[in-house]
């Protein structure tokens, strides 16, 4: 079956826009509809000018289509992210998410898998903070946080953030390294697979989705698969 998958982001740089599109990869590559979509820049342009890689990609992220809330509406699962702030998410990415308040109070969002990843300047900046921040907001939404744990080789390779992808590194143009590249794809491709578990469809080995280790074979009729379709 084909199920429909939200990555909305926000990125200043281009470090959370690579994640972001390798998020994206990963859902299609599980069979799911992905919808790419930016939040919109609150930041003035003075403020942009004044650094170089900031207006480099927000010159060239006007190809990518602003997010609106009928993109939750639309969806059967969300991937959300955001650089660090302070160990919180970024203003754009939070005003966004609060212009959900009327898709809340309808139902529109809750059951449905979430799953967050970040980048910050350096190792300890704030990525585990940042995850768990947005954790709180899925909560009040009653979504299914679905992180990628420790299942999977190359979430040890990016780092081991059980919570979410997160890369540790200063804005480069070359953005993210291949390891946490490869672990958003597979943070992304886990979110499809286990949506489409939980709407009703079947559910293959992980090693023939080529997840790494095979886990045995579960009926995707079992546990979730009675839940409505938001």
């Amino acid at each position: 079956m084909t199920v429909k998958v939200a990555v909305i982001y926000y990125s200043a740089t281009g470090t959370v826009h690579a994640l972001a599109q390798a998020v994206a990869e990963g859902a299609a590559s599980a069979g799911a509809a992905v919808r790419l979509r930016r939040v919109a820049e609150l930041a003035p342009d003075s403020a942009i000018a004044q650094n170089p890689l900031w207006r480099r990609h927000a010159d060239a992220a006007t190809s990518i289509a602003q997010a609106s809330v009928e993109d939750l509406a639309w969806a059967d699962a969300f991937a959300f992210g955001t650089p660090t702030r302070f160990g919180a998410p970024a203003a754009q990415l939070k005003q966004f998410i609060d212009q959900a308040g009327g898709l809340w109070q309808e139902g529109g969002l809750a059951d449905k898998p979430v799953t967050a990843f970040t980048s910050a300047a350096n190792r300890h900046g704030g990525s585990e903070a940042t995850i768990l921040s947005l954790g709180n907001v899925f909560y009040h939404w009653g979504a299914l946080i679905v992180p990628p744990g420790f299942t999977d080789p190359v979430v040890y390779a990016a780092g081991g953030n059980p919570y979410g992808t997160s890369f540790a590194g200063p804005p480069t143009v070359d953005g993210p390294d291949a390891a946490a590249l490869e672990a958003a794809r597979y943070q992304g491709r886990r979110l499809a697979q286990i949506t489409i578990r939980l709407l009703g469809g079947t559910h293959v080995t992980d090693a023939a989705a080529g997840n790494g280790t095979a886990r045995g074979t579960m009926a995707g009729t079992s546990g979730g698969s009675a839940r409505k379709k938001s």
